[in-house]
């Protein structure tokens, strides 16, 4: 048995190929990680059983083979990533699997199945994050040496990521002289030369200084209550590094505050371009269709032709949502009769839905369109316009009451289901929304018209399959 340690990549490397070189099977290797037995030492009071060396020398008659060993590039670029890793295992697998590459395993890595490769990839991911998580959390915080302004950070990484991620804090802040001080070990940059030393503990940095309020400000001032995900949030911010981020103090009174904060944020968007000053008291789809002809919540009733408002009978159990309407639609005031359209009836009339029963509308009730010499293309309707024209759309449904709704595309299920529902996972089944006990979403027609050839048919397939679900349901009530 040959026993060895390693430290960084580079005594692995030089170790590997010596031993590769001289065939000796992993098996007969015993690797030592020389950082795992200083953390060991530091631990236990009383000494350690196992010698604090560096590494344990070569047996002399493995150092003079002169073999060739190729190996893919991408695995030196995975292995030197993996060796910042934390377990003590790593030089084991990496060894391990640089003796299958070499020995008939060419195309190991491409197997994503076999456990030495899951290993890897685990340890790679693992470390990338970790990097990741340092560049985003580190926080410098100001006093003055003999030499002048200094900053100075602590933080604790789950690996030894120190040195993968000192180049970027060397190009981001190379005008600063700044340390970064870990419980593994410490980087110091002067401005010109960047230097490591040992590991030093919290008490070793500053706990504040006088930025910190203006950064506590800042932070406050770009955090968006409306876009809250706390379960997400809490995983890409653990709370061990909270400590060391002033701003984290301020996370859980601004989650209190932050129905308040959301709450005059609409009020604030509603009074700045909204329908709602023209929306009539009476629920009745003739004087919502009159009223919504004068509109003008928002800019684009400036260059449309007119209001195309819904369609349909009054008292209809099914109301099929769409985005806007398009050219032809503009032109003729109706809603669906362009391309689109005419592709949706063929679909509903194939599946037994005579849509003189069905109500049609838009979630925006005018024409959004770039001029491209005498022709006017359609173009995507922004967030404020559709929340600023959703008053029609809300009264149309409270008017009607119906039993099912159809959302087609992203717009239409956006404002039903709001902005977290997404048209490509969720499409295809039934939920409960505020206006009909049982919504659907599918793709907008005008979607199919404009697929790539490749994808044309397999989306066809699914829309004529959500409509038939659609008209299950509608045959049904």
């Amino acid at each position: 048995m040959h026993s060895v340690t390693a430290t960084t990549f580079d005594d692995w490397r030089l170790s590997a190929r010596t031993f590769l070189q001289a065939e000796i099977e992993p098996s007969a290797i015993r690797w030592i990680d020389h950082r795992s037995l200083a953390t060991q030492a530091q631990q236990d009071l009383f000494g350690t059983s196992v010698p604090l060396s560096p590494a344990l020398p070569l047996p002399a008659d493995l150092a003079n083979s002169n073999r060739t060993i190729n190996v893919p590039a991408s695995f030196l670029s995975i292995a030197k990533t993996v060796s910042f890793h934390r377990s003590p295992s790593r030089w084991e697998n990496l060894y391990g699997i640089l003796w299958r590459l070499s020995h008939g395993e060419k195309h190991l890595l491409s197997i994503a199945s076999d456990p030495d490769v899951i290993e890897l990839a685990a340890m790679e991911k693992a470390v990338r994050r970790d990097a990741h998580k340092t560049k985003a959390f580190v926080r410098f915080r100001s006093f003055r040496d003999n030499d002048g302004e200094r900053f100075v950070a602590w933080h604790r990484p789950d690996h030894y990521v120190l040195r993968y991620v000192a180049d970027f804090f060397c190009r981001r802040f190379d005008v600063m002289r700044w340390s970064i001080l870990t419980p593994d070990e410490s980087c110091h940059w002067d401005g010109a030369k960047l230097t490591f030393s040992e590991g030093l503990p919290r008490s070793s940095a500053p706990a504040d200084d006088e930025i910190e309020e203006l950064w506590k400000t800042y932070y406050a001032n770009i955090f968006n209550p409306a876009r809250i995900k706390l379960k997400a949030m809490q995983a890409e911010m653990p709370k061990k590094h909270w400590a060391t981020m002033p701003e984290t103090e301020l996370i859980e009174p601004m989650l209190r505050d932050a129905p308040r904060r959301v709450e005059q944020m609409i009020q604030y968007t509603d009074s700045i371009a909204s329908a709602q000053s023209f929306v009539p008291q009476q629920k009745d789809i003739a004087i919502l269709r009159e009223a919504a002809a004068t509109c003008q919540g928002c800019a684009l009733c400036h260059d449309a032709t007119q209001t195309v408002f819904g369609s349909g009978p009054e008292n209809s159990r099914a109301v099929l949502v769409g985005e806007q309407p398009g050219d032809n639609e503009d032109q003729m005031g109706q809603p669906f009769v362009g391309p689109a359209g005419k592709l949706l009836r063929e679909v509903l009339h194939a599946s037994g839905i005579d849509e003189q029963t069905i109500y049609m509308t838009n979630a925006v009730k005018h024409f959004k369109f770039t001029r491209s010499g005498k022709r006017r293309l359609h173009k995507k309707p922004s967030a404020r316009e559709v929340a600023a024209c959703r008053p029609w759309l809300q009264a149309e449904l409270e008017t009607i009451r119906p039993k099912l709704i159809l959302c087609l595309g992203a717009s239409a299920s956006g404002v039903i289901f709001g902005p977290n529902f997404r048209i490509t996972e969720q499409r295809g089944q039934w939920y409960s929304s505020p206006y009909a006990d049982r919504t659907l979403a599918t793709y907008h027609p005008s979607a199919l018209l404009r697929a790539p050839q490749d994808k044309a048919a397999e989306m066809r397939r699914e829309f004529e399959s959500d409509i038939g679900e659609f008209a299950k349901a509608f045959h049904a009530l």
